[in-house]
């Protein structure tokens, strides 16, 4: 099939090179004619593992092409994709749609014949009917469609979830939009990915219900690591355990700063501006969103403390910037609370991350940047892991013991073991779990009282009244 891409941003490349993989026809639109030239010579301007290399076999195969020409590059296209930003807008949680709404004109200036225009940007219930609105001022005849087709891409691990999809949601009540959207994805569906055909308000509610989700379990978690701490429990196990029950999954269970990225921040924030604009509260969500802001203030108490009440005059070493590993993005990333938290209360910092530093030195100008792990814990009063690169999972403690002033080691990904890291001569301070030699918490004493044993075999415990 013949497919057009609004938008050439993580979404926009990442779907756009896979349809090509799929066999389809694609041209990816923008009209940044600098990002495009760059495109056609080959230089991506992000980082995703395995992309480079699907947009050259695309590239060289002539199935992927890349155009700032709005209207050669809609011209013979059977499906249009609105790829483009819905940053947070600046009234109270909702989504900025202009983006949005000005790709919706721009295909309907020049739609020649009929096409189905399908959003993948994370859009709110209801922002279907305002690009189909859009369209028709333009377009009044029945010569298009609008579908919802929201994306369910990870970042570092986007292409693998766009060509083994753990589900496809197509939501329209077109018949014929239908139709070709099917046959857009059977590929996929023949290999097993489910399809979920509903209605498009329901498949945009989807995908923000999908990301709400997933940030309260990762709130959630990082809550139940705090108690575990303080209870002698472990974090790690406690997640394994309740993991293994399908009816929770063992996916994003594991604790750390909290969330951040450039979905879950702000799809949820503009899932509470959605409820209040319906009058209607959503009390969990609200309390995950403040959770997700003082867990990041919390390490940086984590971390003081750590280090025995003060950081000033101390120099810390940083792995990882970016929110998550093996991408270069640095929306909400942890690093950008904590370390101008530490700054600010006298810390000197030094940071090495495998991907995001050139965009974190626009960031955080005041931290310095090293070349290498070794080169970054050089001298260092502690060392801390901020993000879970897989090369970060793999240190020489034996050359850290070398390279390191201090014997401090601040995890707050717990790629470690806390014994095997305590076993080199370092304090280990991970999430959830007690400190290598530390003394576990006394256990509460149990309720004073007579006891009652039931015929049924349960024993009832009077306590009597203080």
């Amino acid at each position: 099939m013949r497919i057009a891409v609004v938008g050439t941003g993580y979404v926009g490349l990442v779907s756009g090179a896979s349809f090509a993989k799929l066999g389809h026809s694609v041209v990816c639109i923008d009209t940044n004619r600098s990002k495009i030239d760059q495109l056609k010579r080959g230089r991506i301007p992000i980082y995703e593992p395995g992309l480079q290399e699907l947009v050259q076999q695309g590239a060289v195969a002539r199935r992927l092409t890349f155009t700032s020409d709005v209207k050669s590059g809609l011209r013979q296209a059977q499906v249009v994709f609105i790829c483009v930003g819905t940053p947070l807008g600046q009234h109270g949680g909702l989504a900025d749609l202009s983006f949005v709404y000005d790709a919706a004109a721009m295909i309907a200036a020049h739609l020649r014949s009929f096409a189905v225009i399908a959003t993948k940007s994370t859009v709110p219930v209801g922002t279907g009917e305002e690009i189909e609105a859009i369209i028709r001022k333009a377009v009044p005849n029945d010569n298009f469609a609008v579908v919802s087709n929201p994306e369910f891409l990870r970042e570092g691990s986007a292409i693998e979830d766009f060509l083994r999809p753990n589900r496809i949601v197509i939501g329209t009540d077109h018949e014929e939009a239908g139709a070709v959207m099917r046959r857009l994805y059977a590929p996929l569906c023949a290999d097993g990915a489910p399809l979920v055909l509903t209605s498009r308000r329901t498949a945009e509610m989807i995908k923000y219900a999908a990301n709400a989700f997933l940030a309260t379990k990762i709130a959630f978690v990082g809550e139940l690591a705090d108690l575990c701490e303080r209870s002698g429990a472990d974090i790690e196990e406690v997640a394994h355990g309740i993991g293994l029950d399908n009816r929770i999954g063992a996916n994003f269970l594991r604790t750390g700063p909290g969330y951040g990225g450039s979905c879950f921040p702000k799809d949820t924030l503009s899932l509470l501006a959605t409820a209040q604009q319906h009058n209607t509260r959503m009390r969990i969500l609200e309390t995950v969103v403040a959770v997700n802001q003082a867990r990041k203030h919390a390490m940086v108490d984590k971390i003081v403390e750590a280090c025995g009440g003060a950081v000033e005059g101390k120099t810390i070493a940083v792995l990882g910037l970016t929110f998550k590993a093996d991408t270069d993005d640095m929306r909400e990333a942890a690093s950008l609370t904590i370390l101008p938290a530490l700054e600010s209360l006298g810390a000197q910092i030094r940071s090495y991350d495998p991907a995001g530093m050139e965009q974190a030195s626009k960031l955080l100008p005041s931290v310095r940047m090293a070349t290498g792990v070794y080169e970054c814990a050089e001298a260092a009063d502690v060392l801390l892991i901020l993000t879970e690169w897989a090369q970060f999972k793999t240190l020489d403690f034996e050359l850290l013991k070398q390279v390191l002033r201090g014997k401090t080691i601040v995890d707050l990904r717990n790629l470690y073991q806390p014994a095997s890291i305590a076993s080199y001569g370092f304090t280990y301070v991970s999430l959830g779990r007690a400190a290598a030699g530390a003394i576990r918490p006394a256990i509460p004493q149990r309720p004073r009282g007579k006891r009652r044993r039931r015929n049924d075999g349960i024993t009832i415990i009077a306590t009597p009244p203080s």
